[in-house]
């Protein structure tokens, strides 16, 4: 084992001596700042993402450093780092990734150079930006200053309207009262929506529809913003039905060069999460396409964007386009936008946060070309017997689908692995990339009907061809119960194509085939679904058939 390790730190010096050799010339145009190489990074995170950016790292010669709370002594993203301290002791497991001082008194105590904060937890709060930054250690991310102005959706709207990016009619600054929601009612009409001024992921976000609606969907906004965010502030927009929800990827250097790497399509959500996200958008306009991107470097020059961020869209079906918000932080889907630009983020950060140029990274825009499309699905370990409510317990069972065209993403997928009730339900991300829509859908469906999961309740996602072009769904399998692999059973639509009416024959409800090898409950939840002739997908076409199961059947054979 010792001579392993050596063989690996060896390599470890290897790439280091290749980062500096291959550096490119700086570009003759771009003004010069003083250019410090980071040598050790810490992730103020855990998960899939905490071991994304290891792996980064480690190509990049720099050594890592990770953070765990007590509850995670037993987490991959603690073997994956060079080094893993304790942080949050005593405290309730999500207030450990929370806790600044523990996580600053770290950093400095283990001469870490820069902090990635991954997504969630402390990725957008301006205050952790600014400790990093009075602490001498490089926040690998936007300024303190764009982060707050970001996270502030009253003020990121304002600078929108500044830059001349429409958005969507609401109000300049969080409403103070329920009479306030009912003027803007009077003046726009229903439907209109609340959302938390001071955070987002679907909290503090309640759809109206009349008046009769508004007194307890103000109250119940209200509450949740309060108890997620530590603040209750509401503003109102008018509610665009049925849009679909694109994202451009943006990049900004601290020499004021800001590029694009195209767009994102994230319509497939429930409860106003993502769970499906396709890049490039199909179907998208070309000149809606320019639109979106152009307006979107034009907001990060407004602001003075540095680093990676998203800035997200809500389009309308007649192909107008209004500004939603800003994340001052790498996004789960960042995957996709990486399968067809091939440009590695994670990289394209770290160099920035060094003080390297776009320009000196070979970023320009002109060379920034789509290469195919890939699609994101993500594995969830939630219970359809529940509401897809979140499910715990130990994995017994798990075997991946993979192959050509398949990337994975995870952090607790693997026999043995404990699913803790703690922190968020995602087992794997499944990426899948190939020429065009068709062949990545395919690809992902093959690759959802190997996976093979035991011992916890998983949710899968399936993007679709037109109709019987891939046959029946895929579901994911547990043993005893299962959810199908199908689109999550609430959508706020999306463009034409993308979602398909066909989920192959409908087999007869039944139980388990006894003895067959390979068999593992299908259909236990099968999701029928219908596309209307607007192709927009609708609530009110499911059909959930939970078919009846003989739960004293012995389990699967694999």
């Amino acid at each position: 084992m010792m001579l392993k390790f050596q063989t690996v730190r060896g390599g470890l010096r290897l790439l280091r001596i290749r980062r500096a050799s291959t550096a490119p010339a700086a570009s003759p145009n771009v003004r010069r700042l003083e250019y410090k190489p980071i040598k050790k990074v810490m992730v103020a995170n855990r998960g899939e993402i905490a071991i994304r950016v290891f792996r980064a790292c480690t190509e990049l010669g720099i050594r890592t450093v990770a953070v765990y709370s007590e509850q995670d002594t037993g987490q991959m993203h603690r073997q994956k780092a060079d080094e893993a301290y304790l942080i949050g002791r005593g405290l309730a497991p999500v207030q450990a990734y929370l806790h600044i001082p523990d996580i600053i008194k770290v950093a400095k105590e283990n001469n870490v150079d820069a902090v990635h904060p991954g997504y969630g937890f402390l990725s957008e709060r301006a205050d952790f930006a600014q400790a990093c930054q009075d602490a001498g250690v490089r926040f690998i991310g936007p300024s303190p200053e764009v982060v707050r102005k970001m996270g502030d959706k009253v003020e990121a709207r304002a600078i929108a309207i500044a830059a001349g990016v429409p958005v969507v009619p609401g109000t300049d600054a969080p409403i103070t009262s329920l009479h306030e929601a009912h003027e803007f009612s009077n003046t726009y009409g229903f439907p209109i929506i609340f959302k938390a001024a001071y955070g987002g992921g679907g909290r503090g976000m309640r759809v109206v529809h009349s008046y009769e609606e508004l007194e307890e969907n103000y109250n119940r906004a209200y509450s949740e913003a309060l108890a997620a965010f530590g603040n209750g502030a509401l503003f109102v927009e008018k509610f665009i039905e049925k849009p679909r929800h694109i994202e451009v990827q943006i990049l900004g250097d601290q020499y004021g060069n800001i590029l694009h790497l195209y767009e994102r399509d994230c319509s497939i959500q429930r409860r106003h999460q993502k769970v499906v996200e396709i890049a490039p958008a199909a179907h998208l306009d070309p000149q809606l396409r320019t639109r979106l991107t152009s307006d979107s470097v034009k907001l990060a020059k407004q602001v003075g964007y540095e680093n990676a961020g998203t800035v997200e869209f809500l389009v309308d079906r007649h192909g107008k386009h209004y500004f939603i918000e800003v994340n001052s932080r790498l996004q789960v889907e960042h995957t996709v936008t990486e399968e067809i630009t091939d440009v590695d983020l994670v990289h394209a950060q770290i160099h920035v946060a060094e003080g390297r140029s776009l320009p000196d990274l070979g970023l320009r825009q002109e060379n920034i070309r789509i290469n195919g499309c890939a699609i994101q699905c993500r594995v969830t370990t939630e219970d359809p017997a529940r509401s897809f409510q979140p499910d715990t317990g130990r994995i017994e069972v798990f075997r991946s689908g993979e192959g050509m065209g398949i990337r994975l993403d995870n952090a607790s997928a693997f026999q043995g692995a404990v699913i803790s009730p703690h922190y968020d339900s995602l087992l794997v991300k499944v990426i899948a990339h190939g020429k065009d829509h068709p062949t990545a859908a395919t690809k992902m469906s093959r690759a959802l009907a190997e996976f093979r999961v035991r011992g916890v309740k998983v949710r899968g996602c399936r993007p679709c061809l037109p109709p019987g072009a891939l046959g029946p769904a895929p579901v994911l399998s547990l043993g005893r119960s299962a959810s199908a692999g199908a689109w999550p059973l609430s959508c706020p639509g999306s463009g034409p194509g993308l979602l398909s009416a066909q989920g192959g024959p409908r087999p007869e409800p039944g139980v388990l085939l006894r003895g067959a090898p390979r068999s593992f409950l299908p259909f236990l939840g099968e999701i029928t679904w219908s596309l209307c002739s607007a192709h927009i997908l609708q609530a009110s076409l499911l059909e959930v058939l939970i078919p009846q199961v003989e739960v004293e059947a012995p389990e699967p054979a694999f």
